[in-house]
């Protein structure tokens, strides 16, 4: 209740140190017991002794408040929450008998909150009495306005309820026993009913209109003088037992030690870094694992940004760094990728060797640490290059994964460069006519190219991968190599796809017309054959310059074919006689190695008939850019955050289009 200039006198206030009603000792293991079994304020509990009390305490992780009080003074009460709030500890509150009025707002520290099934909590507004005038009426009303907004956000911080409702409760002075608490959300555990010890005054029973008989029942009348003078040896029990309270208390401890240690293996990936942050996570009780990951993924987040890594340049060049080069050059020997050197010290380590290694032979102690917490660290130390070696093996096995990918585009598409990802436009054959005659002493004129030209930008593609602290651990070597491997081919297979996607869809280009079409002269029909196959190439032969109309004299140099008709065009296309003549005939194949053969599989997806001719590579087909000419996949690492190690991403920026149609003829097959 708040106090007012005009309030009844205080009631006598008796010393804190020999009141057994309120009692505060450490029980060992950085645990401490505090029993509040009395008024807030007046000769009960005061805030000052209080505050006092729990400074004395020292360092301790948990606190076990006991609370059996009526309430009392507001003012006392809020200082009394806010010294529990803001201690650092993990809390968790036994209601033994009944926290009503201010001793409600107290119990809301707890995580988690318990009470027996036949314990009681009553939350009302607060309430006091005053004398004077109109005015001072009016300000005492305003004062009680200011101390419920005061409290309301305790309540609804603890029980997830608005402000609203939350005071709804307050204007009906509700009252609820354990199991009603739970479903309303002011307690977290309730357990089996226990015989509560009352400590109410009965001169408050009066306070409390709505005080169910039961409560009522429970009261026990006030202590004589002498019981306040001479109270229970500290030795005697303070407190009913409850039944599973070891067990409760178990499993919070267990609880808060898991919480604990999930941080520091959090913060642990990150070297030793932010540990001012880590303190204030496992300072705070009700901070979870989940939760110190945002808190830590937002502070992270201040000096990250797609053009600013917070990760300092990785720069290798066999500069004496003898720990290094010899965990790196070991790692290569397990990967296949580089002779066994007999001298290396660090041959035949498993990987969690490795890691240990990279930090203790630089001076880093790793005794205090788990196997989780010290991967963790020589992934980010600043002093390791753990990870950076990670990442060239990693990288090497992604480059033997793209080498060995048997994709068949590059054998007859363009290569291309484009420096940025904006749209650019290539000049086709189409774009530059024939030289005309300069006669003697004529000027020379500049050639123009049309506006026409077909667009072609861009893209990223990638994924990710992470190297986990488990799988250093478990010398799992397959996530070093094994997926980097595959995320290579994947690489290349995205490029295929991309390619006969073009090939195969047909697409318009700039001048509105579909790649292969009859008005570019570049649709034929019929099977393989001698007749079919000459038929296409006459028509790439006879392509002309739509300005000039001079020949281009485009010969063909692929024949693109799905594999179902791999075998039929072998034997077309490499037979010396035409087929159906007798071998000795003398009747040459006029065709017979005209182009080279290149059987894809994916054209089998899109039609087993069709097939195609394209021009020599390097001519305007399907250019395939990479930006800045860089055609194999790039291997960009990070602090894993999401997952438990670091986080490897694999991307290939890259552009296909279909540049000029007169060196692509395709037939139907039909």
């Amino acid at each position: 209740m708040p106090k007012s200039k005009n309030r009844a006198p205080h009631r006598p206030k008796a010393s804190a140190r020999s009141n057994s009603w309120f009692r505060m000792q450490a029980s060992g293991n950085s645990t401490a017991d505090i029993f509040i079994y009395d008024e807030i304020g007046y000769w009960g509990v005061t805030a000052k002794q209080f505050v006092s009390d729990l400074k004395a305490l020292g360092d301790v992780s948990l606190i076990n408040l006991h609370i059996n009080s009526p309430g009392g003074d507001v003012f006392d009460g809020i200082s009394i929450f806010n010294a529990l709030k803001h201690h650092g500890a993990s809390i968790t509150v036994h209601i033994d008998g009944l926290a009503a009025s201010m001793a409600s707002v107290i119990a809301m520290v707890g995580n988690p909150v318990i009470m027996p099934e036949n314990t009681m909590m009553m939350v009302h507004k607060p309430w006091g009495f005053a004398g004077g005038d109109a005015n001072d009426m009016r300000d005492y009303a305003d004062l009680l306005d200011k101390v419920e907004s005061v409290l309301i956000p305790a309540y609804a911080q603890k029980t997830g309820k608005s402000s609203e409702e939350i005071a709804a409760l307050l204007e009906d002075e509700t009252w609820m026993d354990g199991t009603e608490c739970l479903a309303l959300g002011f307690a977290d555990q309730v357990t089996p009913s226990l015989q509560a010890m009352a400590c109410i005054h009965s001169k408050r029973i009066e306070e409390f209109e709505k005080m169910p008989s039961s409560i009522r029942n429970m009261i026990v009348p006030p202590r004589n003088s002498t019981q306040r003078e001479n109270p229970v040896p500290q030795n005697a029990p303070s407190a009913p037992a409850v039944a599973d309270e070891t067990a409760i208390r178990a499993q919070v401890l267990a609880e808060q030690k898991a919480r604990v240690n999930g941080i520091g293996d959090l913060f642990a990936m990150f070297g030793g870094k932010h540990q001012e942050l880590q303190a204030r996570c496992v300072a705070d009780p009700e901070c979870s694992v989940e939760q110190a990951k945002d808190l830590l993924l937002a502070e992270l987040g201040k000096t990250a940004t797609p053009s600013n890594k917070t990760a300092p340049a990785h720069i290798y060049a066999g500069n004496g760094n003898f720990v290094g080069d010899g965990v790196r050059q070991a790692l290569m020997v397990r990967a296949g990728y580089e002779k066994r050197d007999n001298e290396n010290v660090f041959n035949g380590m498993t990987l969690r060797e490795l890691a240990r290694m990279s930090l203790t032979e630089r001076g880093v102690g790793v005794a205090s640490l788990n196997p989780m917490q010290m991967v963790g660290m020589a992934f980010t130390h600043s002093t390791s290059d753990f990870g950076n070696i990670l990442l060239d093996v990693a990288h090497k096995s992604l480059l033997a994964g793209w080498a060995a990918s048997e994709e068949t585009f590059q054998l007859w598409t363009k290569k291309g460069d484009l420096s940025d990802f904006k749209v650019s436009h290539r000049v086709g054959l189409n774009d530059i006519s024939a030289l005309p005659q300069v006669r003697e002493g004529a000027e020379y004129k500049y050639g123009t190219t049309s506006d026409r030209g077909e667009p072609i930008a861009l893209a990223t593609y990638g994924k990710l991968f992470s190297i986990t602290r488990q799988a250093i651990i478990n010398d799992d070597l397959n996530q070093l190599t094994g997926i980097p491997e595959k995320m290579g081919r994947a690489a290349k297979s995205t490029i295929g796809d991309l390619v006969y996607k073009v090939l195969t869809s047909n697409p318009k280009l700039s001048d509105g017309v579909a790649l292969f079409h009859a008005d570019h002269n570049n649709l034929s029909t019929g099977a393989i054959s001698i007749a079919s196959l000459d038929a296409a190439r006459q028509l790439m032969r006879t392509q002309k310059d739509s300005e000039s109309k001079h020949s281009l004299n485009i010969r063909p140099a692929f024949l693109l074919v799905p594999t179902a008709l791999e075998t039929l065009a072998s034997q077309t296309i490499r037979s010396s006689s035409v087929k159906g003549a007798d071998a000795n005939s003398g009747v040459n194949n006029p065709l017979q190695n005209f182009a080279d053969i290149v059987g894809e599989p994916r054209l089998d997806d899109a039609d087993k008939a069709a097939w195609y001719l394209a021009s020599a590579q390097g001519t305007d087909t399907i250019e395939v850019a990479y930006l800045n000419g860089v055609d194999t996949p790039y291997l960009d690492q990070m602090e894993g955050f999401t997952s438990d190690g670091i986080v490897n991403k694999v991307r290939i920026d890259a552009g296909v289009a279909p540049l000029d149609y007169r060196g692509l003829v395709k037939s139907s097959g039909k």
